[in-house]
């Protein structure tokens, strides 16, 4: 999962230029997020990508872009969907 957090004046300018809906549509033809998520946070815009990254190589092709255009700060999370959870779970050796 992924969070970007926007830099305000960035993402104002990025707004009015049409820059931040070719971002975001980009964002998600590269992703192809199981979920995704727009508001607000922390006082500012952001986006939340629910996504399988299967190869963490993956990561600077897609956090650069938010970076060089929008000014974000980004939270790259772990998680799972509940038959990864039950699959990871029945892997247990107790």
């Amino acid at each position: 999962m992924m969070r970007a957090h926007l830099d305000t004046q960035v993402s104002n300018d990025a707004l009015k230029s049409g820059q931040l809906l070719k971002v975001m549509q980009e964002m998600m033809e590269a992703l192809k997020p199981e979920a995704s998520y727009f508001g607000p946070s922390e006082g500012g815009r952001s986006c939340t990508f629910v996504f399988d990254m299967q190869d963490s190589s993956r990561l600077p092709s897609i956090a650069e872009p938010l970076f060089e255009q929008l000014g974000a700060r980004i939270e790259i999370q772990p998680v799972m969907n509940a038959e990864d959870m039950k699959k990871g779970l029945a892997a247990l050796k107790h």
